[in-house]
């Protein structure tokens, strides 16, 4: 692997790790398992590690953002995760900083400015 292509790699780890939360929170409306929420969002072409994930569930569930619920009636125990209350408060505004910074990016990429905004010269 070329110098150029690991320091590529690096920063678009780095891009990713800031949307895991995100993308992980959007999907927690009802109640999930780890596997199945990997399997879901890799369907959405989000990739997640589970060895990135399981702490991560575990982290969230230790901030309130999610509860988990242990299904032992099938053949395999599963926990399953959900958004509390304060998940999907959390959540909410969180979806909303990222639209108004996708929208930021947007328009800085494509060379835009603002109306309202002054460039000095």
């Amino acid at each position: 692997m070329s110098e150029r292509d690991e320091l590529l790699g690096g920063l678009i780890l780095e891009l990713r790790r800031g949307t895991i939360v995100l993308s992980v929170l959007s999907q927690m409306e009802n109640p999930m398992y780890g596997y199945a929420l990997v399997q879901n969002l890799s369907d959405k072409k989000i990739t997640v590690e589970a060895n990135t994930l399981y702490p991560l569930l575990r982290r969230l569930e230790k901030q309130g953002l999610l509860k988990s619920e242990w299904e032992t009636s099938g053949t395999k125990p599963r926990k399953y995760y959900v958004r509390t209350q304060l998940g999907a408060e959390v959540y909410q505004e969180l979806k909303k900083h990222w639209e108004n910074i996708v929208d930021s990016m947007n328009k800085l990429l494509n060379g835009e400015v603002e109306m309202n905004e002054t460039i000095e010269k």
